[in-house]
């Protein structure tokens, strides 16, 4: 990918999130706000940890550059897929923010305690919903340096 005008640099977003309805909605906030950045979307933690290790299906993926994660995933569950990325010497590095449903205290303290870099509650209201993910876009692209990619 090209440079964009403004001088940034699309970046490659991991979505972990098993709900269609907030995969579109999450899909639909990239390209309503024109979002440049690419957005792969995997449904449980053990695709999530498949393709950050670049096993079986996703031998050819580009490593992401910020991963939003959802805690209440099937197979392996969002914390335990934070836990291996953050014990993982080459993926620990990459920047997670949880975006979940979740506003449990003990998720919330969990979450951090595992070296989460953001812990973002899902707004169910649709408008809402897009302001926060172009929130987290405008922050990670526009404010951030992010790691070089591995």
């Amino acid at each position: 990918m090209t440079a964009p005008a403004d001088g940034r640099s699309p970046i490659e977003v991991l979505l972990v999130e098993d709900d269609p309805g907030d995969v579109l909605m999450t899909q639909e906030a990239f390209e309503e706000h024109k979002l440049r950045n690419r957005l792969t979307v995997v449904s449980d933690g053990d695709e999530a940890l498949a393709y950050l290790r670049r096993e079986g299906q996703f031998t050819d993926v580009s490593t992401p550059d910020l991963i939003l994660l959802d805690l209440n995933l099937p197979r392996r569950d969002g914390r335990e897929v934070l836990e291996e990325i953050k014990n993982d010497e080459t993926l620990r590095q990459i920047p997670v923010v949880v975006l979940t449903t979740s506003q449990a205290d003990e998720d919330i303290l969990r979450s951090y305690r595992l070296h989460a870099n953001a812990y973002v509650t899902k707004p169910v209201d649709f408008d809402r919903f897009i302001t926060v993910v172009r929130q987290i876009d405008e922050f990670f692209v526009s404010v951030v340096k992010l790691p070089p990619r591995g």
